[in-house]
């Protein structure tokens, strides 16, 4: 009895002792770890007569009871001292103006996204996401492409080991994303498909990672003069400028019947390239109606429903509009560039507050 008057003092010194969590924790490992002091005594329990082994046995009981509650206690006052500490260290003065060195900026990308969907959803069109990983039927077969197209080869897209569901895929389009809507809504369906696609490019204008976005209307009635008529208001909405010459140049995807390319006017006298004006084309993105085919893949009656679709890539609108020279910059974490090239957070686009310029 008179050791544990000894232990009970230790408690007490050894808690009071530590200064952080770290040497309290050491403190109860020492008196109630395995072979700590108090878990050693009652240990030896079993080798003291009955009498003595509960008299000791309910001693030993209420000292671990005690050890545990100012340990407990402790821990309690050491974490409210280090949150105490750690609100001191962080606090901020909310009231002092922002450094301008250290104000942020909104990538070009985001920004040019934030202006697709505004223009869009002020056309009716909500947003639809997608994985970035896909598998066959989804980013190929479903989407009419043959076989023997470049995308499926392995030097042109980028494959995963095998599937026990089959070959995986990293997306080489957000068209997958289309596929799957349909699939799962019932028209009309008007969605755009903004995301990251992959392939195996990279040089100034191409890059293995860049971005996509793909607009769907699915419903009964729609037809190629819809389709124009969006296309014409998204591109002179983009640009900001009304007469924008736009011109539909016949061509050929496996997903669309009759497909065509959009081109915008624009010069390019004196080596540089002014949007808007000359008497030169730039061609920024594919176009198309359905085809029955897609349609019938997904589910829906082509002798029901029609529609249009068209895609453009991000990158390449964002560097048109921004005078952007080099693709690799706009993945290289410089903080000059995205100073220069950057928008202030709160620049947010909308067709109320206008687009960035």
């Amino acid at each position: 009895m008179e050791r544990l008057d000894h232990i009970r003092d230790e408690i007490q010194r050894l808690v009071k002792q530590a200064a952080s969590l770290e040497a309290l924790e050491q403190a109860r490992v020492a008196l109630l770890g395995r072979k700590g002091r108090i878990t050693e005594l009652m240990k030896g329990l079993g080798a003291l007569a009955p009498e003595a082994r509960r008299e000791l046995g309910a001693a030993l009981n209420r000292l671990k009871g005690e050890a545990e509650e100012a340990i407990a206690h402790a821990a309690r006052r050491l974490e409210d001292e280090a949150l105490r500490a750690r609100l001191r260290e962080e606090r901020v003065d909310v009231t002092l103006p922002v450094r301008a060195e250290s104000e942020g900026r909104v990538h070009p990308l985001s920004q040019t996204i934030d202006e697709i969907v505004a223009i869009f959803g002020e056309m009716g069109f909500s947003v639809a996401e997608g994985p970035d990983i896909e598998d066959d039927f989804h980013n190929f077969t479903a989407l009419n492409i043959p076989p023997e197209h470049p995308a499926r080869q392995e030097q042109d897209t980028f494959y995963l080991p095998e599937h026990r569901d089959g070959r995986k895929v990293l997306r080489t389009h957000t068209s997958p994303v289309q596929i799957r809507t349909m699939q799962k809504v019932k028209p009309p369906i008007r969605i755009i498909v903004p995301g990251r696609t992959f392939r195996s490019d990279h040089d100034a204008t191409h890059s293995p990672m860049f971005h996509q976005v793909e607009g769907l209307v699915i419903d009964k009635t729609t037809h190629m003069g819809h389709l124009k008529g969006c296309l014409v208001e998204f591109c002179r909405a983009f640009f900001d400028i009304d007469d924008l010459p736009v011109r539909f140049r016949p061509s050929y995807f496996p997903f669309t019947e009759p497909s065509a390319e959009v081109d915008i006017g624009c010069s390019r006298e004196g080596g540089g390239l002014r949007i808007g004006a000359g008497g030169s084309w730039l061609e920024i993105l594919g176009s198309g109606m359905v085809h029955p085919k897609v349609l019938a893949n997904c589910g829906i009656d082509p002798s029901e429903y029609q529609g249009f679709a068209f895609g453009m890539g991000i990158e390449r609108v964002a560097m048109l509009k921004y005078g952007i020279p080099d693709l690799r910059a706009i993945y290289d974490n410089d903080l000059r560039w995205l100073r220069h090239y950057g928008f202030l957070p709160l620049d947010l686009p909308s067709m109320v507050g206008g687009l960035a310029r």
